[in-house]
Parts: structure tokens; C-alpha cells; sequence
């Protein structure tokens, strides 16, 4: 780790030099709502019967709370089980909820909110477009939309960019990139590649494609069958890969160079670059899946600038526009070529206020100093982890790059969700709901890093307490 450490920063110095071209897993859960005697499907691997109005460990909540929860009930699929608080503000990396009490975010919407709450240049990026211009869908062209790709365009090793609403869309769209190029680069082929290699512990999204890619086998089993042809193997496992892509067979290798939702797991120089290098033998292409640990959560912008091995596809989403909804699939030119009218398309993608969104966001997390601030406060985020929750025994590892950090433990992390919650932390879980998740929004203080930390600490105890019953 140390290694990778200091691969990041050299990352943030490569970055500074090319830039002058210009990870819930939700575990599975039932919740049954008492009130409306409805079980609600979620995500934690248990059946939880709680009244309203009441959190875990039946700590009560106010009742205005309580009153938009119900109501929540009533209306809404049940596919999420919610933590039991109800957000109304937020402001940097504080959120309040509808009672006023606040709570440190150390989740940011999932990896997404990288500038935090508020932001002022965001706000006036947003409120600006919206007063001018939001939506001509992509029959016309838009200014910002343009502005954007030249800008990711400028900043990555790719040449054109597709946008898209969401990171599942943007695998989506790799996926059919990924087949469209293979027709396109082997005419006289009866039957081209069409198959695709994924790894243990990854996600890609919850649509048919990426979903047929993500290895966890509770998302896909209740919508058998998926898209056929996908072949998992273990990550970082280069003599499994050496056995399975294969010129005329394998369309397409999808890995995240991080994995989010997977355990907050890196992968190794030599495992990507094996893979690059067995993609271009067997005329595939290389797909990094940079939704969650992309865009300056490693410390570099892209995740894989830290390991030196560039991709022929990446896919984007969660901070690029600072929790509007966008996504993008950015490609080389000879992926570009195979596509023509009419093979992809979408109404909202790219839309002008979307678009100014996200370059205000590019703006700031693009900046080499802030990059290198990402990485710094990462390797400090996990230095006091280490000296408050290293001697713990249920503590395995504490792991991550820049501001993407787990802990391993050797139990359910769900308790200690909890505890800290109840003591205004608001963390992730991943893995298999045994690694705590911590993605703060990138503009976090050394001052808040240590005020989370010193939480932790103090609520780890609720482990044994759970155990012990």
C-alpha cells in the first residue's frame, strides 16, 4: 500500500504535466413496515420488523420524521432500505436532518457529492444555466455539452466522449460499443466476439447489461436470465484471465481499477497491465469502470493514471456533475469509428444544465493542488485510522487510495453504521456488509477527518455489544 501511496502522488505530478493539453453493496434485507404490513425488499441479508418512529436499537425520532416516512411507505417502491433519517440541508460536508440534528458526511451520496453541499460556484453554475437554458435534448447542439467532452477529452487519454444519464447507462454503453466494434473490425467474420470477462466482487450497475456483469449473484437472480455471455473470474487473478480472452471470443474486458462496492479492493500495476496487454493479443477492448473511483477520488483524476495502464473505454457518473445526473463513456478514436447515426442514443443526456454543472465541478477537482490535497488527506485519513482502530481485534485492515478507504472486519460492519450514526456520522458499508465504506465529499478537512475518526473510535465498541447478545 505504501508502494501504491506513493504511485498516487507521482499520479497527481503526471496529471499537473498532461493537464496542459488544455465503490453499497446493499446487502440484501426485508424490511417489514409494521404500520402498513408491507414487507419492503432492500438490502441487508435479514428480515427486520420496526415500528415507525423508532431507529435502531428503538432510539426514537421526531415526529415530523416519523410523518414523512409513512408517507414514504405509501408511495414509494419498496427497493430501498433506508437508514431512518430524513436529510432537509446540507452545507459543505454537514447534513441536517428535518429536526435539525447534523451529521458529518463521510458517504457523500454514495461517491458523489466530491465538492460536498452547497458549493457556491456549483450553485451559480446551476442556477445560471437554469435561467438560460436546461434541455433541447440532443437533435440540437448545446454549448456546454461540448465545452465538457473538450474537457474530459483534455484531460484523459481518450478522444471522444458519449454522455449518458447514469453510471449503469454508461456501461451500457460500453457494452454495446464494445459488440458494435467488433462487427465493425472483423466484416468478414460469421459470428464476431461478442462475449465479456468480469470479476469477483464487481458492479457495474442494475440494468440488464451491467447487471450481467456485476458478480454478486443476489442482484441478478431474481431477473434471470441476464445477458448471456459473461464470464466471471477472480480479481487480480492473472493466470485464471490467461485461460479465457480469446481473439474471435472475447468482445471486451470490464474491471474497475478500484473496486467501490466490491470491498474498496485495488487492483495491481501487473494485473491491468496483464490485461492490457492479453486485450490487444485478442483484439479486444480494455473497459475501466471509473463511476465510483474516479474523477479525484483516488488522488489522481482517473483512478488508473496511479498504475500507468490506459484503457480503450471508461466509464464515468457519480461526482462529475456534483449530483445532478450524468454519466459518460469515454473512448479512443478507433472505438469511436466502428460507431455511426443511430446506433446509441438518449432525450436527457448532456443536457445544457447538466453539463454546467459538471464543468463547474471539473473546474475545481481538475486543479493539481487539489488533487494533491485528495491524496494527502487520504494517506492521513488512514494514518489516524490506524493509530485509533488498528489494535482492535474485529479490525482486519484498514485499506483505500486517496479519499476511498475501507475497513475490514471480521464481522458485520452494520452495528457500527449505526453507533456512529446515532453519534452523527453518516458511513457506507461494502463487501459483503463487513467493510465499512468511507467516501467523504474530496473538500473535507484534516479537522473533519479526525472528528470522524475520533467517532469511530468511540462507537467500535458496539460491535462486541451485538455479539455478546
Amino acid at each position: 500500500m505504501a508502494a501504491l501511496d506513493s504511485m498516487l502522488l507521482q499520479a497527481a505530478i503526471h496529471h499537473q504535466l498532461r493537464s496542459s493539453r488544455d465503490l453499497f453493496i446493499k446487502p440484501s434485507i426485508n424490511l417489514r413496515c409494521v404500520s402498513c404490513r408491507k414487507v419492503v425488499s432492500g438490502c441487508l441479508n435479514a428480515e427486520v420488523e420496526r415500528k415507525v418512529g423508532e431507529g435502531p436499537g428503538n432510539v426514537r425520532f421526531g415526529g415530523r420524521s416519523k410523518e414523512v416516512i409513512e408517507e414514504e411507505a405509501k408511495v414509494i417502491v419498496g427497493t430501498y432500505a433506508r437508514t431512518p433519517v430524513v436529510l432537509a440541508s446540507g452545507k459543505g460536508c454537514s447534513l441536517y436532518d428535518v429536526e435539525g440534528k447534523e451529521y458529518l458526511d463521510m458517504g457523500s451520496g454514495i461517491a458523489v457529492n466530491a465538492l460536498g453541499h452547497g458549493d457556491e460556484d456549483w450553485v451559480k453554475a446551476v442556477t445560471g444555466q437554469a435561467g438560460v437554458l436546461t434541455h433541447v435534448s440532443n437533435l440540437y447542439y448545446s454549448v456546454p455539452q461540448i465545452e465538457l467532452a473538450k474537457r474530459l477529452v483534455a484531460t484523459s487519454f481518450a478522444d471522444r466522449v458519449f454522455f449518458t444519464n447514469s453510471g449503469t447507462e454508461a456501461n451500457e454503453a460500453a457494452i454495446k460499443f464494445s459488440r458494435k466494434f467488433q462487427r465493425h473490425s472483423n466484416p468478414d467474420a460469421k459470428e464476431p466476439a461478442i462475449e465479456f470477462i468480469a470479476f469477483s466482487n464487481s458492479f457495474h450497475g442494475r440494468t440488464m447489461g451491467a447487471l450481467a456483469l456485476t458478480s454478486k449473484e443476489h442482484y441478478r437472480t431474481p431477473f434471470q436470465p441476464v445477458m448471456p455471455g459473461v464470464t466471471f473470474l477472480e480479481y487480480g487473478n492473472i493466470e485464471a484471465a490467461k485461460e479465457v480472452i480469446k481473439r474471435g471470443k472475447t468482445a471486451a474486458v470490464f474491471v474497475e481499477p478500484i473496486q467501490g462496492e466490491g470491498g474498496i479492493l485495488s487492483a495491481t500495476k501487473q494485473f491491468l497491465q496483464f490485461l492490457r496487454d492479453a486485450c490487444d493479443e485478442a483484439g479486444a477492448l480494455l473497459v475501466y469502470d471509473e463511476v465510483q473511483c474516479g474523477l479525484g477520488r483516488a488522488g489522481s483524476l482517473w483512478a488508473h493514471e496511479v498504475y500507468g495502464v490506459y484503457p480503450d473505454i471508461m466509464t464515468l457518473a457519480k461526482p462529475l456533475a456534483g449530483g445532478l445526473p450524468i454519466g459518460a463513456a469515454l473512448v479512443t478514436e478507433r472505438v469511436a469509428s466502428a460507431i455511426e447515426y443511430g446506433d446509441h442514443g438518449s432525450t436527457f443526456a448532456g443536457s445544457p444544465l447538466v453539463c454546467n454543472a459538471a464543468l463547474a465541478v471539473l473546474d475545481k477537482i481538475s486543479q493539481p493542488h487539489f488533487l494533491s490535497s485528495v491524496a494527502e488527506k487520504g494517506q492521513y485519513l488512514k494514518k489516524l485510522l490506524t493509530a485509533k482502530l488498528g489494535s482492535n481485534p474485529h479490525v482486519k485492515e484498514i485499506r483505500g487510495l486517496g479519499l476511498i478507504v475501507g475497513i475490514d472486519l471480521d464481522v458485520s460492519a452494520s452495528p457500527l453504521v449505526d453507533a456512529c450514526r446515532e453519534s452523527g456520522l453518516l458511513i457506507l458499508t461494502a463487501g459483503k456488509g463487513n467493510v465499512v465504506r468511507l467516501v467523504p465529499p474530496l473538500i473535507i478537512t484534516k479537522e473533519e477527518l479526525e472528528r470522524a475518526s475520533n467517532i469511530l473510535a468511540e462507537s467500535i465498541p458496539a460491535l462486541d455489544k451485538v455479539n455478546q447478545k
